[in-house]
């Protein structure tokens, strides 16, 4: 079962750098991802980035934690790997990609497989509701949050 696989895009209007100090401040990120209630780092760069964070999500049929590693390639994208955790696996990104006038379009991509016995849970309109919140509703969040300044 593919409920949390798939991509979405947005094009906002900010400019890449502002675009990139939300994405890249993924201890911010529970302020404007609906569903993901906490990030806290366990490990930090030498730049004082979060490198290795457990995170919380409201997955509607139970709460995940997960254990995600990122890594950064200022300022254009952001990927993360599940290294332990509820989901068998979880791997996800954001591509920023400067589109001139103080516009940026913006990436989600995101691919997870629940395991067998979460995916059990995760059937019917439960399946649309997760991936709409955790995959298609990312860029749009994201636009909002960027756009309010």
């Amino acid at each position: 079962m593919g409920a949390m696989t798939g991509t979405a895009t947005a094009d906002i209007d900010a400019p890449l750098q502002r675009v990139w100090e939300i994405v890249q401040d993924v201890e911010l990120a529970p302020e404007w991802q609906g569903g993901l209630e906490a990030v806290r780092p366990l490990e930090r760069d030498d730049e004082g980035r979060a490198t290795l964070c457990e995170t919380e999500s409201d997955a509607k049929v139970r709460t995940i934690k997960t254990h995600v590693r990122f890594r950064y390639e200022p300022p254009v994208r952001l990927e993360w790997t599940q290294e332990k955790g509820d989901l068998k696996s979880l791997v996800g990104s954001w591509e920023l990609e400067d589109l001139g006038d103080g516009r940026t379009r913006v990436k989600y991509a995101l691919d997870g497989d629940p395991g067998r016995m979460l995916g059990m849970l995760i059937r019917g309109p439960v399946e649309g509701t997760i991936r709409r919140m955790l995959v298609e509703s990312r860029p749009g969040e994201l636009k909002a949050f960027a756009e309010r300044g």
